[in-house]
């Protein structure tokens, strides 16, 4: 492949395949080959890609901390994955965790999925959790939480590809997709290189083929092989492992992104309650963690407790890395918020979220084209974001609407933000304390925060998720970030009078009536830290409900009830920004150190020093979210709990960089800035 290791390919809805059934078997046209073998599949699945690579003897005697990692070169219907989970539920110890990746250039539709495993009565609930979960054909990397143990990525793109992008180690590799003599672009000596570079020492394989191609690509890339007995009529097949894999040599033109060595912890402390501690939180303690959660005043007492939320995304035109991760964002949240608040919950329970979509308005011509240029360059699957008309528009959101264009993005939608921060704080494994940390010093290989009333907690590890405050600790004061204050209006509908039906955003956001009370907002005050409700922001949030939905304004005006700032209810809070406006969320950097070591970048740029970044070992930070929280916070959580868990990542590594707070650093000392 000619592609750089680190360029990611354009944003972009994948294919899925023309099918044909025989006897309930799925064909695939353009390749003229069938996804499982009619008659017994599954056996032929135990057979070579578990018996071969010995996952029933290992997952048995499986006790590290970290999970089990398979990789996969092809999910099609996905029963390799589901028979390695049935398999991992059987033989695995209570306190195991199963990592399941898989890459998928052609993904089939959620329809055809659901056929295809129909032919596997007895994986009907395996199945089910799968199809409920099933993500749109966008490439990118799409994390499933399939139980409290088993978590599935899918890697939707070429093969080589995704997994040049991987950013993460496998145990056991299922070397599966179409025969190389239907599909020989895949079964190319890149994609055996980059196996080898993501497999851990000691990695093993299996694949169902014995062709030359493959023996010559797995021995070059530093795989031993043998032949093995195959399955039914296939006489012989291959495995095999690998016990010194090659060095990943990504990071090498910006080494700084490195990630600290993995350290397994027990117990972490999270400073701060809102969206950003309460998902580090309960990432962490789903996978075993205790947590003890420091606040000063609530959960969601700052930024993430408003009444009600928009969970959106406004994305470039011309897709960048911001873009990429506040979409693979939009759509894990929309994932795991159906998880956190399922529909099973009982009829007379106020939601924590409600997924009606979110109607985002061209209210100039300039967004208009923007918004037109965003759809021509990347058409992305409607179930993802559709163009809309006027018509539509005011249809879609059953309230009239005057804006020329618009985008609908049907899986968004609004959250009871504080309410989900309760809601995660109240899991197991999770502690909260109430408290204010005013500093952070090392206790041997662990972490002691001091409280403001003279009491400290001892943890492993520390993650620092307290918005704007986040860099008032010595260890973070060098990471710049800006207090935006925020205020949202809210007013009692009168009778007869209905707002929208969908989240309608433009320069800030309309969300569908809560109780009969319509929330609206929010204003953007950058650099103010006040939470006092003021006149002044609820005018401009008054003019702009106006200029959104005049209709709706004249609606009230005629019951007789006119906005005004005297007959509004509503809160203030601050947010918190970094400069390129991208959250910060990784481990936390020496500031000293890289503005040391990275010197010679201040006198030209294309001067790397070969050394690695330093970091203030089990100190993570998830911070500057801004606005757009509840699409970024749980992407970011898991993010940081991947890293700490020794994981493989839920974005591509140079996503994970991109997130990385070092990345201000690096661009201050190219600037010849302090910081």
């Amino acid at each position: 492949m000619t592609q750089r290791p680190n360029a990611l390919p354009p944003l972009a809805a994948l294919t899925t395949p023309t099918l044909t059934w025989n006897e309930g078997a799925p064909h695939a046209t353009a390749f003229d080959d069938v996804y499982f073998t009619r008659g017994d599949g599954r056996a032929e699945t135990e057979h070579v890609f578990l018996g071969a690579n010995h996952l029933p003897e290992r997952f048995a005697v499986w006790e590290a901390a970290r999970p089990f990692v398979i990789g996969e070169t092809g999910f099609g219907t996905g029963l390799n994955m589901l028979c390695a989970w049935v398999c991992f539920e059987q033989h695995a110890p209570a306190n195991a965790r199963l990592h399941l990746l898989s890459t998928e250039k052609f993904p089939l539709a959620r329809e055809a999925l659901e056929q295809a495993l129909s032919a596997w009565p007895s994986l009907a609930d395996y199945a089910q959790v799968l199809c409920a979960q099933w993500p749109a054909a966008v490439n990118g990397i799409h994390r499933l939480h399939l139980t409290e143990r088993v978590t599935l990525d899918l890697h939707f793109g070429d093969t080589t590809e995704r997994l040049m992008l991987l950013d993460g180690q496998v145990d056991a590799w299922f070397l599966d997709g179409f025969a190389p003599s239907k599909n020989p672009d895949m079964w190319q000596p890149e994609l055996f290189n980059a196996m080898a570079a993501r497999s851990r020492p000691g990695a093993t394989f299996a694949t169902f083929t014995c062709a030359g191609v493959v023996k010559r690509g797995l021995k070059a890339a530093g795989f031993s092989w043998k032949k093995v007995p195959g399955y039914g009529r296939k006489r012989e097949m291959l495995a095999g492992s690998i016990e010194t894999p090659p060095a990943d040599q990504r990071r090498q033109p910006t080494p700084w992104y490195t990630p600290p060595p993995a350290a397994p912890a027990k117990h972490v402390a999270v400073i701060g309650a809102g969206l950003a501690g309460s998902t580090v939180a309960a990432a962490l303690a789903r996978r075993g963690i205790q947590v003890t959660v420091v606040e000063r005043e609530a959960p969601g007492a700052g930024g993430s407790g408003n009444r009600q939320g928009a969970l959106y995304v406004k994305l470039a035109a011309e897709t960048n890395h911001q873009s990429r991760v506040y979409l693979t964002g939009l759509l894990y949240s929309q994932r795991w918020l159906t998880q956190q608040a399922p529909s099973t919950a009982p009829s007379s329970t106020i939601p924590l979220w409600q997924p009606c979509g979110v109607v985002q308005l061209a209210s100039s011509d300039k967004e208009a084209r923007r918004q037109q240029r965003f759809m021509e360059q990347h058409p992305l699957p409607h179930e993802v974001v559709s163009a809309i008309d006027k018509s539509a528009l005011t249809d879609t959101a059953a309230i009239s609407i005057n804006a020329p264009h618009g985008l609908f993005y049907p899986q968004a939608g609004w959250v009871r933000p504080k309410a989900l921060c309760e809601h995660l704080l109240n899991q197991p494994g999770i502690t909260l304390q109430q408290g204010d940390a005013t500093s952070l010093t090392r206790k041997g290989a662990g972490w002691r925060l001091q409280l403001a009333d003279g009491s400290a907690l001892d943890a492993d590890q520390v993650v620092i998720a307290s918005a704007h405050q986040a860099n008032r600790f010595a260890q973070t004061v060098e990471l710049p970030l800006q207090s935006v204050r925020g205020q949202i209006s809210e007013v009692t509908l009168p009778d007869k009078v209905t707002g929208p039906n969908r989240v309608v955003c433009a320069g800030g956001y309309v969300a569908p009536a809560l109780d009969g009370v319509l929330t609206f907002g929010a204003s953007f005050v950058p650099n103010n830290a006040s939470t006092d409700v003021t006149d002044d922001d609820h005018q401009r949030n008054i003019d702009e409900l106006r200029l959104t939905l005049p209709a709706l304004v004249e609606a009230l005006e005629l019951a007789g009830n006119p906005l005004s700032p005297d007959n509004l209810g509503g809160r203030a809070a601050v947010r918190a920004a970094s400069p390129d406006k991208t959250p910060y969320a990784g481990p936390v950097p020496v500031a000293e150190a890289w503005r040391a070591d990275y010197l010679l970048l201040s006198k030209d740029a294309t001067r790397v020093p070969n050394k690695r970044g330093e970091h203030h070992s089990g100190l993570w930070i998830s911070t500057a979210h801004g606005s757009r929280g509840l699409a970024s916070t749980p992407l970011c959580a898991e993010v940081i709990a991947s890293r700490m868990c020794d994981e493989p990542m839920p974005l591509e590594a140079p996503l994970v960089d991109h997130l990385h707070p070092g990345r201000r650093i690096i661009s201050a000392i190219i600037r010849g800035e302090n910081a």
